[in-house]
């Protein structure tokens, strides 16, 4: 059974997609931006700062859908500036820990000023 989610507290998507799909025991987690979930606006900042905010909106989603962020298994990282990957990874680390989910990091472009983009796929048997 598929499910499309949208756990209140969490920012509207800014497109036509769903913040979240459950497909079984696996949670998918559309990219994730800076995004204030309380004003729905697009915070800018330095990589820490965005990083910090994009990883608390997975954690938020991931906890709306039943799970949480030590469940994630696979992460994928965009980023806009390759040379913030370290300080990126420091604030990424604070949120895994050892719970450490496989990773791809992408040097990208956006096409305004994000500095970085998270989605995440996490294992959450269904109770």
């Amino acid at each position: 059974m598929i499910e499309r989610l949208t756990p209140p507290g969490t920012a509207a998507p800014r497109g036509p997609y769903s913040p979240a799909v459950r497909a079984g025991d696996f949670i998918f987690v559309s990219g994730q931006l800076a995004v204030d979930p309380e004003t729905n606006q697009y915070v800018p900042g330095d990589i820490q700062q965005e990083t910090r905010m994009t990883l608390n909106n997975i954690k938020r989603i991931l906890e709306g859908a039943g799970a949480s962020i030590a469940d994630a298994v696979r992460v994928g990282v965009f980023l806009a500036d390759g040379t913030e990957f370290a300080k990126m990874n420091e604030v990424y680390a604070e949120f895994f820990g050892d719970a450490k989910p496989a990773r791809t990091t992408i040097v990208c472009s956006f096409a305004s000023d994000i500095r970085v983009e998270i989605d995440c796929v996490a294992y959450s048997p269904k109770k």
